[in-house]
């Protein structure tokens, strides 16, 4: 069964250029660990909720743009075979010293699909 990782970061809108090409490099690095699909969405239309929002949590400030993304596995065993690989690998460690982002402020997490339409 596949497994998703999701993520949700705020980008200087100022900065698009250069996340663009820090995830395309990033993406064959992750392709090589096992990521069968990475999808990278631009916000476009995220508004502040009554209680909670994409932008509340990750403390984007008026200048961010959210970014939403997330990468498919073959399976779970995959993904955290995968995990491992990223977090020793000195090339995704070079990586993270000049991210376009604050990593920091970054929120994911690993999911089961329960719907596949």
């Amino acid at each position: 069964m596949k497994y998703v990782e999701g993520f949700v970061c705020a980008v200087p809108a100022a900065n698009k250029q250069a996340y663009i090409e820090h995830v395309t490099l990033a993406g064959a690095l992750l392709k090589e660990f096992g990521v069968s699909r990475m999808v990278e969405c631009w916000g476009d239309d995220v508004r502040e909720g009554t209680v909670t929002d994409f932008r509340g949590a990750v403390k984007a400030k008026d200048d961010e743009v959210v970014v939403f993304s997330w990468f498919e596995y073959p399976s779970k065993e995959v993904r955290d075979t995968a995990m491992h690989k990223m977090m020793n690998d000195p090339r995704m460690k070079d990586m993270t010293v000049d991210m376009p982002f604050d990593g920091k402020r970054m929120i994911f997490g690993g999911f089961v699909p329960i719907l596949d339409l």
